[in-house]
């Protein structure tokens, strides 16, 4: 099973780059860079990550994210990232990147998106995979900020697939961000968008009838309202599960208990995923490994997942084609 996991070629559609910021990477940015850390060694930043929740996850995700100053740092963090999806059998990657974090520290788009260019452009021709960026808003600050982001992210359009909504979820619904999701649609993107991981399921119905949403981020709470799910089933809205983050972010106890496999029997498009693997202990291969282990999936409901990530993804059907 192990062997299948790792060799089957997937894509990948649920993974912040800033959150693949490995320990040991932040500790030599911030070397390079003389920035000064809250922690004195790699194991106490590894000893810092319990989360309650999703707030004390993004707390340290922030400060983490401090560290990167340069093209150069973008360049190592994207390029870290590609070989290590690589290496779990992922073929086509769409990364999620928050513009906001580092135009707010004084960081102009062309800094981070000529870093992310470069090893972009080298995983494809030494590594063999494809890649794609999905810009994503963050949903605690007001939607004139995410307006204002679309407006700098101008030249760049042509490196971004599509847009994404993301951070703090409770109390910042999706119904906040109709303008710059449909200006964003106007200029050819698509849309995907974080709803249901903490909040309830009328989240993801806002997601998708006010945004757009084609694909719908973690999902898990959707569950809870059976004509949402019936709607998801039949319409094959992917859903880009995260079981390893649902985990350590509390929002179910053990991987028992999540819904991936019945969420899957009941005919919804399910993908597994990595989220911000430095954080939660687990890159794509450890999810899909872990989400078999607790909950019994067999080889044909893996390859099914596996699938369910090439047909979800906004790769093009000659991709698509090679990857099946």
């Amino acid at each position: 099973m192990a062997d299948l996991i790792t060799s089957l070629p997937k894509a990948e559609l649920h993974v912040h780059i800033e959150g693949t910021l490995e320990p040991e990477l932040m500790f030599a940015l911030a070397d390079r860079n003389r920035v000064t850390l809250p922690f004195a060694t790699v194991e106490a930043v590894r000893a810092a990550y319990e989360f309650t929740d999703l707030q004390s996850f993004l707390d340290l995700l922030y400060q983490g994210a401090a560290v990167l100053h340069t093209a150069e740092d973008f360049d190592d963090l994207m390029w870290a990232y590609l070989q290590r999806a690589r290496a779990d059998g992922v073929r086509r990657a769409e990364i999620f990147f928050d513009p906001q974090v580092h135009t707010e520290r004084g960081l102009g788009f062309e800094v981070f998106m000529d870093g992310f260019a470069r090893a972009r452009q080298r995983a494809a021709a030494e590594l063999g995979i494809t890649s794609a960026l999905i810009m994503c808003f963050l949903r605690h600050l007001p939607e004139s900020a995410a307006l204002a982001t679309l407006e700098a992210a101008g030249p760049y359009l042509d490196q971004i697939v599509a847009v994404g909504l993301d951070s703090s979820e409770v109390g910042h619904p999706p119904s906040r961000f109709q303008r710059v999701f449909a200006r964003a649609r106007e200029a050819g993107l698509r849309a995907v968008a974080h709803a249901g991981e903490e909040a309830p399921p009328e989240y993801v119905w806002e997601a998708l009838d006010l945004l757009g949403a084609e694909r719908i981020d973690h999902g898990v709470r959707a569950e809870g309202d059976a004509a949402l799910v019936s709607r998801l089933a039949a319409d094959r809205i992917p859903l880009t599960m995260c079981p390893l983050s649902n985990v350590r972010l509390r929002v179910v106890d053990r991987i028992q208990d999540h819904n991936l496999k019945r969420l899957l029997d009941r005919g919804v498009m399910v993908t597994v995923n990595s989220d911000d693997p430095a954080y939660f202990g687990g890159y794509i291969g450890d999810n899909y490994r872990a989400a078999q282990a607790g909950l019994g999936l067999s080889d044909a409901e893996i390859r099914t997942l596996d699938r369910n990530s090439i047909g979800a993804s906004f790769a093009d059907s000659a991709e698509k084609s090679r990857l099946l």
